[in-house]
């Protein structure tokens, strides 16, 4: 019998369902054994009191999407995938976004462009439609979900990529023709644009007033909608970053009723509050993302709905922009709040912030993070058993955590290419000391050991995810 490229020893294994304190034996970038002694590796790495997890694996991040005329992201596949790395994330999907006026198929041509020979850890995209055409809608979108590009995401907000009701039935009815999953970024346009140009005209342009121009109840009722939607198509739908108590009802309201709606939430929305837009002069831009944060009350809400399974997914929504660059937030200063590019950086805390603040103060055990993180967004999104899990035959993505290493965040301790974090200044409890990719550390004591290249574009399979909590239904 063959011997083990590297065996993994005596750590606490843990996946979704499972924690046990075993070996890993690894060969040929993959899982093939788990076990109590297993025989000797050519290399080892020894895990006692330590916790064994799967790669993360970034179901909703942004990576060189194009964002505008003066606009750049500050991350692309080179810097952003490295910096997944450095936080124990081995997975990232991010999205090929059609501009209108182009086809999908040329936008997917030209992210493989952005992507090949640059990414350090493995991917797989996303689509956004935002032009859905006859062609789109009856010739590219099938036949790309064929090709594994087996989830697209719509916009019931933004002029450059919203559709409208009519719209956007006729795209759910795509996904529930080819099996797709559909993520919805649910926030009432028309409500928001009455709102700007009523807090414009009353002279209210700083960056705090992002959050009044998009109050929870535009969230709600676009998630309403979208549930609507949904269950008159019979397809499943995934509401993304979500952030606070009112759409988390209306998600917990329709999976009470047996309807396969899925639910996903960020950081922001446990860590950020409306109050960090408050910051002095203009440095509220940071935070400004959309959905806002809220107040204390949402973040509550955020982590009871974490605990009781109405979230299947924990993403980062990574949308990097220097704060300093006249290609970044400060392009708006002295605009309107409508002008700061919208997002905030966070693929490399996502981990670390759930951990410390989650598993470590009881909100969460370990099997749930691991779900959260990892194996739920595998299962959704096509990836699973390969990524996603500690089994025989998945792929070696594995993350060695301490749990009991004590740090602070601090930008010059990232490794991503945006010039500040949000949540500088946290202290957190537990890290990744070590990230195997495919068998291979790329992250180890500190230092990035991976580079460009190391990562793989996966095709996925139509989805097969488990039914959020209360569901029967089958997917």
């Amino acid at each position: 019998m063959k011997g083990y490229d590297l065996v993994i020893r005596n750590g606490t294994v843990v996946t979704a369902s499972d924690t046990t304190i075993c070996d890993i034996g690894i060969r040929d970038g993959r899982i093939v054994a788990l076990g109590e002694s297993l025989g000797a590796g050519k290399e080892e790495i020894e895990a006692s009191g330590h916790y064994v997890l799967p790669g993360g694996v970034d179901a909703h991040c942004h990576f060189d999407q194009p964002s505008g005329p003066g606009i750049q992201m500050a991350d692309d596949f080179e810097t952003g995938t490295r910096s997944a790395a450095c936080g124990g994330t081995t997975t990232v999907i991010p999205f090929a976004a059609q501009q209108k006026g182009d086809t999908l198929r040329a936008t997917v041509e030209d992210y493989h462009r952005r992507a090949d020979g640059n990414a350090c850890v493995d991917y797989a995209f996303h689509l956004i439609v935002s032009d859905a055409t006859p062609l789109v809608l009856k010739e590219e979108l099938p036949s790309l979900i064929e090709e594994g590009y087996t989830s697209f995401k719509i916009y019931m907000t933004y002029d450059d990529l919203k559709l409208n009701d009519r719209e956007i039935l006729e795209t759910l009815a795509v996904a529930r023709q080819e099996g797709a999953m559909t993520m919805i970024h649910a926030e009432n346009a028309d409500c928001i644009a009455w709102l700007s140009d009523a807090l414009e005209a009353a002279g209210q342009t700083a960056p705090r007033f992002h959050a009044t121009s998009r109050p929870p109840v535009v969230e709600r009722e676009a998630t309403h909608r979208a549930i609507s939607f949904a269950e008159l198509v019979d397809t499943p739908v995934l509401i993304v970053h979500v952030s606070g108590q009112e759409p988390i009802e209306q998600i917990r309201w329709a999976q009470g009723r047996g309807l396969r709606i899925y639910a996903e939430t960020c950081p922001q929305y446990l860590f950020l509050t409306a109050d960090d837009l408050k910051l002095d002069g203009f440095e509220g831009a940071k935070c400004v993302c959309s959905p806002p944060p809220r107040d204390a009350r949402s973040q509550e809400a955020v982590w009871e709905a974490l605990e009781n399974g109405v979230f299947q997914i924990f993403s980062s929504d990574h949308a990097p922009f220097r704060y300093e660059d006249a290609e970044g937030k400060k392009s708006a200063e002295g605009k309107s709040f409508k002008h700061i590019p919208n997002g905030i950086p966070g693929v490399e805390t996502r981990l670390p912030l759930l951990f410390s603040e989650g598993v470590l103060k009881g909100r969460i055990d370990i099997t749930k993070f691991v779900a959260l993180t990892s194996t739920n967004p595998a299962r959704i999104y096509g990836l699973y058993p390969r990524k996603g899990t500690l089994a025989v035959g998945s792929d070696a993505d594995i993350v060695i955590w301490d749990p009991t290493l004590e740090w602070t965040i601090t930008n010059d301790r990232l490794h991503h290419n945006v010039d500040y974090t949000p949540y500088s200044g946290m202290t957190l409890t537990g890290k990744p000391i070590t990230t195997l990719l495919r068998g291979q550390v790329v992250w180890k004591e500190n230092i990035f050991i991976g580079g460009p290249g190391g990562g793989c574009f996966l095709p996925c399979e139509r989805p097969q995810p488990a039914m959020p909590k209360g569901v029967s239904k089958g997917f």
